[in-house]
């Protein structure tokens, strides 16, 4: 029998999500433990679905090999140890770290690296500056709130705690996190401001979207993309956008679905022109992030109301046009 401490890091997640995150057990065999006794809570029966508090114990009658990740024998995938982490950091406390993103940057592991992306610099520097064990930790690693496309660039915020992540996650679902976003688009919109409304409709196996403005085929989703044009130079335009619902690939092809695709864009645009002009991926930037909270934000309270931003002469299809 092995006994499981719940901490800090672990406690508010349900019993299943934590054993998912903590053991090398496959879940059907975890289900089976749960309802058969095998894993208990504080010596009583459990429920997959019980919600864990900090100073809770898990007994686990189970067999040694499932506790790979917890005893450090589960070779890992990224040695932390050996990156040097590359970030341009915006904002840094005990909590929450904001990143400039560079374009071209994942956010997480695509099929190219597991090395070179955004969340694993940011383990490495917190693995550096003796903010995170790995070791130390049964369920969390630090992790990402907020994710923007490969190519777009801007502002990310990373959670350093599990408390914090939890509320990060329910302010950005309560729409309580207001960002903006830089945009260079081809043509000069008739309206010097709109907000624009739609409908989306994903479609996985091109990872592209597709935009309507009425009778929307099932599975499509509501947008509502506002923006205002900034400035206006040789059939361009510097546009700033606020998303009020939060889409894949919502401003780039909701702008070109109204004539105005993103300068550099080769999904939703015809970019062959603009990459002869320098720009290779789509000229957007997300430069602006404000913690407007409109109810409790507990540990994170101290944010409400701060506003964090990328100096918009700083980002490089903006010049010309500020």
């Amino acid at each position: 029998m092995r006994e499981i401490a719940i901490g800090k890091n672990d406690a508010g997640q349900r019993l299943d999500k934590f054993l998912t995150k903590a053991l090398d057990l496959p879940v059907g065999l975890l289900y089976k433990s749960v309802r058969t006794k095998k894993i208990k809570v504080n010596r009583k029966r459990a429920e997959i679905g019980q919600i864990l508090s900090e100073g809770d114990v898990l007994q686990c009658f189970l067999a040694p090999e499932f506790f790979a990740k917890l005893d450090g024998t589960e070779t890992p995938d990224v040695s932390l140890e050996n990156i040097t982490p590359k970030l341009n950091i915006v904002y840094e406390d005990e909590n929450i770290l904001l990143v400039d993103k560079p374009e071209g940057v994942s956010v997480h592991e695509d099929e190219g690296s597991k090395i070179n992306t955004l969340i694993v610099h940011i383990q490495a520097y917190l693995y550096k500056s003796g903010e995170y064990d790995p070791m130390a930790e049964q369920s969390f690693a630090p992790a990402l709130a907020n994710r923007i496309d490969k190519n777009t660039g801007g502002i990310v915020i990373a959670a350093k705690n599990a408390e914090a992540l939890r509320i990060l996650n329910e302010k950005i679902r309560a729409r309580e996190l207001d960002k903006r976003y830089l945009a260079l688009i081809h043509g000069v919109p008739k309206e010097k401001s709109a907000t624009l409304r739609g409908y989306l409709l994903k479609d996985s196996t091109t990872n592209t979207v597709k935009v309507y403005d009425k009778s929307p085929p099932r599975g499509a989703k509501t947008i509502v993309t506002k923006y205002k044009v900034l400035s206006s130079h040789a059939n361009l335009s510097l546009i700033e956008v606020e998303l009020l619902t939060g889409r894949t690939h919502q401003i780039r092809a909701h702008m070109a679905h109204i004539g105005h695709p993103l300068v550099g864009d080769g999904k939703y645009g015809v970019n062959r022109s603009d990459r002869e002009l320098g720009f290779k991926h789509q000229a957007l930037y997300s430069y602006r992030l404000k913690f407007s909270f409109t109810t409790d934000a507990g540990i994170l309270e101290y944010l409400r109301d701060k506003e964090f931003s990328i100096e918009p002469s700083k980002i490089h299809f903006t010049k010309g046009y500020m």
